[in-house]
């Protein structure tokens, strides 16, 4: 999934989450990690949750670890936050934000619940099943019809404010055969470049 790596993310963030994700984003780059999202939020005080994950849509413990030791430097000596704050490092989880055109398409068959910044068939919040994704937008089939309201509906990349995956057997189970299979691929990198 190579050539993912510098997809760019179609909801990013704004303000001084923003800066934030300016400052982390190329040390993660280097990393080969991907942002997922940043946001300071008032937790225990004040909290920099950072989501990212690896190419592959793996995020480990110690890849948590080793992405805070990575940033916290990059982010004392640019100082964007004038408070002290606690550095939280995750995965974007099972019902994760969908924030690149890649993610429609690898979660394809699953239940998103997403929310535009214009008005398709007279809403902007829809829930329903990804049927098929391209580079324009993604359909979504419906489970929540109003009375005149086609079952189907296309949503434009371009329309599109925040999208995140609803939590479900089918998704946990897919979840998992995925991070299996890419921790399969690793471990069978690691003895190809062993020989």
């Amino acid at each position: 999934m190579q050539e993912n790596q510098k997809e760019p993310r179609l909801i990013v963030e704004t303000g001084l989450d923003l800066r934030i994700a300016e400052i982390i984003e190329p040390t993660l780059d280097a990393m080969d990690f991907r942002l997922v999202r940043v946001r300071l939020l008032n937790l225990n005080g004040l909290t920099l949750q950072v989501m990212c994950e690896r190419n592959d849509g793996t995020m480990t413990v110690e890849d948590c670890e080793q992405v805070s030791m990575a940033i916290s430097p990059v982010l004392d000596v640019e100082d964007p936050v004038d408070k002290a704050y606690h550095l939280e490092v995750s995965s974007p989880g099972i019902d994760r934000p969908m924030v690149r055109k890649s993610d429609f398409a690898r979660w394809s068959g699953h239940i998103v619940k997403c929310e535009t910044s214009i008005l398709l068939d007279n809403r902007k919040r829809f829930r329903g099943k990804i049927t098929e994704a391209d580079d324009e937008g993604f359909t979504l089939e419906r489970d929540q019809i109003g009375y005149g309201e086609e079952p189907r509906l296309r949503v434009p990349f371009t329309a599109l404010a925040e999208a995140k995956l609803i939590l479900t057997d089918d998704l946990i189970r897919d979840a998992l055969r995925a991070d299996k299979l890419a921790k399969a691929e690793a471990a069978n990198q690691n003895d190809a470049d062993e020989d």
